[in-house]
């Protein structure tokens, strides 16, 4: 007998064939930016393994637990780090990029000093460009507002998170924020692909263009000459300020959003606290597909 796995995926195949044509990957062709590869045959596939620091290994101990009883066709190339060493061993970025697919907990970042943080690294070596968060209510855990299904979609490369800080004079720091117009077109086409998708009705951008009218005005520009493209999906803005506050007071009006780095971090762990908390919410980073040949990587 199938499996109800199997059934499912052939239920959808004809859909995705028709949309994004054969899965089979011919040179020169490029995938969808949301396209998720076809399960294999049912034998297993090795998944990169990163426990991480502080509650890391637990997290990530407990899914490989779930992974077992599951009995799913999986194992796993264990890499043990710490995000105080100066950068990612190579070995792991080539793990990651061999086997598509990777678990990894947190690592340490020190504050105010120290090495940059090699969860930035990782990001930018693997351009995983789209970070997904989905915070939804969940049976059993009582939060204060119901009926919560927001998946906030984050650019990921950019923005203040670029590491570009200089001591001009002693005293006076300069960091920089980048904003780019393809970067911020890819991730507003990542957010309404997923919006199309999977059947969801509104696309909100988060900005402050209110203030950087030049850098957060790039993105929303970028954001609403996508939006175009996808007549079906609603579209609106808000500021950051004022979504944190909508977030807090109404989250059920919210669908899908999407924002540049910082914001994203923000609003993702604001939702995930109303949800039940950030570690019960799932979430994960997609690579960019051209990079490396057709190939995407995921990173949970």
């Amino acid at each position: 007998m199938a499996s109800s796995g199997g059934l499912k995926w052939r239920r959808i195949l004809p859909f995705l064939s028709s949309r994004y044509g054969s899965c089979s990957q011919s040179k020169g062709q490029i995938r969808s930016i949301t396209y998720m590869p076809r399960p294999g045959d049912g034998s297993p596939r090795p998944v990169t393994l990163i426990p991480g620091d502080g509650i890391g290994p637990l997290v990530t101990g407990a899914v490989v637990e779930v992974m077992k009883a599951m009995h799913a066709p999986i194992y796993f190339e264990t890499y043990e780090f710490s995000g105080k060493m100066d950068k990612v061993p190579t070995e792991v970025i080539d793990s990651i990029k061999k086997n598509k697919v990777c678990l990894k907990g947190g690592l340490a970042t020190p504050v105010g000093g120290g090495v940059s943080s090699l969860n930035v690294q990782l990001r930018k070596d693997l351009d995983l460009y789209a970070s997904l968060v989905h915070c939804f209510n969940l049976p059993g855990l009582q939060t204060r507002h119901d009926n919560v299904n927001i998946v906030v979609i984050r650019e990921n490369t950019e923005g203040e998170y670029s590491g570009l800080e200089h001591e001009v004079v002693p005293g006076v720091v300069e960091s920089l924020k980048v904003i780019t117009k393809f970067c911020s077109e890819r991730i507003a086409k990542y957010a309404f692909e997923y919006a199309y998708l999977n059947n969801r009705k509104t696309v909100t951008a988060v900005h402050k263009a209110n203030i950087m009218k030049l850098a957060d005005g790039l993105f929303l520009e970028s954001c609403r000459e996508v939006a175009k493209k996808y007549p079906g999906i609603k579209y609106n803005e808000i500021i950051v300020d004022n979504c944190c506050m909508q977030l807090v007071s109404r989250p059920q009006q919210f669908d899908v959003m999407v924002t540049p780095n910082l914001y994203g971090n923000l609003v993702a762990n604001t939702a995930a606290g109303i949800a039940g908390g950030t570690g019960v919410m799932p979430g994960g980073c997609g690579l960019n597909e051209k990079k490396f040949a057709g190939q995407q990587q995921f990173l949970f």
